[in-house]
């Protein structure tokens, strides 16, 4: 082998060369022109506050968020915490929040499923279940949003009434109530294994991290499945016996005319969800087929050459490596779902658009009223944002 060694010049950073108070210097230029811009968009945003806050002067329109304190009178059929017309505005709008928040996640972790199972169905090699995927994605993604829901909201306020109500499973019933489901009676006892379940997870994944860090130090693998176990099942069914392990299952039963007991997915909640759920999973489906598609077919025979089957080589060689291309646009989609569901307006679903809308007609405060809107989606959005994104690093390839 040669003995020459490199001329460490080679790896030192050029200098810089000193900033110029001259037209000439591109970085002049670049810092004159920048600060034109936000100059310029600072005066048109003072100019848009001081002609607004002039023009509601004039027309002695309140302005402030004095009215979150007040009284609301605003009916919600469906909430999850406690609420009353008397409550006050601030817990109204929170209440729309968290029916955004109900669509939204329950949507993403449905669409994923179902757009993902659709997406490998068209690369299958069954023919009947490949067309009839691909039929399923063409239909679904030439047909508007809005249209959808009407369709499944009419279908839904189509069904018999509670007394003539669909039984496809004991305890299940679908009515133009809604549909009724079988929900455990929730106790002290549930709550804590529920935590209990978070701590446990927590604690399987700095545990699994702790093994990875110790192969990689002595070479000794350590197995993190039976501590993972213990800590995700064992702490909370531990916790939950320890409490006196509570279970009591609350059916529901027809009582007059509606049923008593329970849980409850409202026709409209009902509607929004299937609407979006299907919707997505339109797009997310050819989102997860391009991903599959990208991996080298190479993988594929090299997996199957050493006797993999079709199902391993798919779930422990092409999915892992084609998730680094299907998350950045499914990033996309969560976002439209969750933006989507202010479309609930249209089908009566009570959610931040439905509600910021009554109360901005109540109380005359557009502008605050749109304001609250605009926060909570943007906030939904970038957590979904930095969530993903922060995701997307994780498996990214790392070259060395």
């Amino acid at each position: 082998m040669s003995d020459a060694t490199t001329d460490p010049r080679h790896f030192r950073t050029p200098p810089r060369r000193p900033l110029r108070l001259s037209w000439s210097d591109e970085r002049v230029r670049a810092i004159v022109w920048q600060v034109l811009v936000v100059g310029v968009v600072v005066a048109v945003v003072w100019w848009l506050v001081r002609n607004t806050a002039h023009n509601l002067e004039v027309r002695r329109i309140a302005t402030g968020f004095g009215f979150l304190g007040r009284e609301a009178g605003l009916p919600i059929g469906e909430h999850l915490i406690d609420y009353s017309p008397t409550d006050t505005y601030a817990r109204a709008l929170l209440v729309g929040v968290l029916n955004t928040l109900k669509v939204a996640v329950v949507g993403v972790l449905l669409a994923t499923i179902l757009g993902t199972a659709i997406g490998i169905a068209r690369l299958s090699r069954n023919w009947l279940l490949a067309r009839l995927a691909s039929a399923y994605v063409e239909v679904i993604r030439d047909l508007p949003l809005l249209l959808q829901l009407l369709f499944w909201y009419t279908i839904l306020q189509g069904l018999p009434g509670p007394r003539q109500a669909l039984n496809p499973v004991d305890g299940v019933y679908l009515s133009n109530r809604g549909l009724k489901l079988p929900w455990i009676e929730w106790q002290g006892a549930h709550t804590a294994a529920l935590l209990a379940l978070v701590a446990g997870a927590a604690g399987a994944w700095l545990y699994a991290r702790w093994a990875r860090a110790r192969q990689m130090a002595d070479g000794q693998p350590r197995r993190a499945w039976p501590a993972a176990v213990l800590l995700i099942l064992g702490l909370p069914v531990a916790v939950w016996a320890a409490m006196g392990a509570p279970w009591t299952v609350d059916r529901p039963t027809l009582r007059g005319f509606n049923f008593v007991g329970g849980v409850t997915m409202s026709p409209e909640y009902f509607a929004l969800l299937i609407g979006l759920v299907t919707y997505t999973a339109g797009f997310i489906a050819e989102i997860v087929r391009a991903g599959i598609l990208a991996v080298n077919l190479g993988q594929w025979e090299a997996a199957q050459a050493l006797g993999l089957r079709h199902g391993q080589v798919l779930r422990l060689i092409v999915m892992p490596q084609a998730l680094r291309v299907i998350v950045p646009p499914m990033t996309s989609q969560y976002l439209n779902l969750t933006k989507n569901s202010s479309l609930a307006v249209a089908i009566g679903y009570q959610d931040i658009v439905s509600i910021a809308n009554t109360t901005l007609n109540q109380t005359g405060q557009a502008i605050e009223g749109i304001a609250i809107i605009m926060a909570v989606y943007l906030t939904i959005s970038l957590s979904i944002s930095a969530f993903m994104n922060w995701y997307n690093a994780r498996i990214a390839l790392v070259e060395r």
